[in-house]
């Protein structure tokens, strides 16, 4: 009985050195997914979150079409997450970006009514 235990621990053990290390894409997505939440004030996070998804979207297919081959389930649902969050801040930054531009925009027509008044 200890020896059948050993060759089944043995044999999994097998089948996961066999699988590879990681789905394709799955990194980039993580790595892009992080750097849209790093750069999510600026205009970039949203490029790069939208990039992240793709990547991660395409991670996944790769990896549902055989599961039994790859590793690393985690790193494109991370991806895709961190991802999905870069695109939501990036988009709120684009829009508090025009927020604060109308109405600089709009105070300054007031200022040059003002300037015209006294000259």
């Amino acid at each position: 009985m200890g020896q059948m235990g050993y060759n089944t621990a043995k044999l999994k053990m097998t089948e996961q050195l066999q699988r590879k290390n990681n789905v394709p894409y799955a990194v980039a997505s993580l790595v892009l997914g992080i750097s849209s939440l790093l750069f999510g004030c600026f205009f970039v996070g949203l490029i790069l979150g939208i990039i992240g998804l793709v990547l991660g979207n395409k991670a996944q297919k790769i990896y549902f079409t055989s599961p039994e081959t790859y590793n690393g389930e985690g790193l494109f649902k991370a991806g895709r997450i961190t991802s999905i969050l870069g695109i939501i801040f990036g988009a709120i930054s684009i829009v508090w970006g025009i927020i604060a531009v109308a109405v600089t925009g709009s105070s300054l027509f007031f200022f040059t009514d003002l300037l015209e008044d006294f000259m």
